[in-house]
């Protein structure tokens, strides 16, 4: 079982894009991490075959200071679904490092936010760091507080 799907990733959810500028700019003067899922395009009602990024997952137990990140590894979740990575770069750079590089190698798009964190500070990267174009789609992503709108009665399951 591979943990990155492959497939054409042709963009990323603009609601993605904002929570991770967002997530960048409350980091800062830290690094952000996080990794990225996607889903079927078809299930987003694009007329394509592909992947849309759509989430960021934040990983528990990821420590940040100005010049990296670091994730343990043990909470990376086994996702089918998983696409690629994030991380922000405070100083404004723009281009991968050298210790990037290495954590490239598993998915198909990385993405490099850079201060002031705005609409145009980021990057996409394939995982040889060579850089991709990735469009922001503005697709509807379900609701994720309806994933925690339920009932005791919801909970209850009839083994009959």
């Amino acid at each position: 079982m591979r943990l990155f799907r492959s497939g054409e990733i042709l963009g990323i959810a603009e609601d993605a894009l904002e929570f991770a500028l967002e997530a960048s700019r409350e980091t800062h003067p830290n690094e952000y991490m996080g990794f990225l899922r996607g889903e079927d395009a078809r299930s987003l009602g694009l007329d394509r075959r592909g992947t849309v990024v759509t989430d960021v997952l934040i990983i528990p137990g990821t420590e940040s200071d100005p010049t990296s990140a670091t994730v343990n590894s043990n909470m990376i979740p086994n996702d089918m679904r998983a696409v690629g990575s994030i991380h922000s770069h405070p100083n404004g750079v723009l281009q991968p490092s050298d210790a990037d590089l290495d954590t490239f190698g598993n998915g198909k798009v990385h993405i490099i936010i850079g201060a002031p964190y705005e609409r145009t500070d980021w990057r996409a990267f394939d995982q040889y760091g060579d850089r991709r174009s990735l469009d922001v789609l503005d697709v509807e992503l379900d609701d994720p507080e309806e994933f925690f709108d339920f009932t005791e009665d919801d909970l209850d399951v009839d083994d009959a």
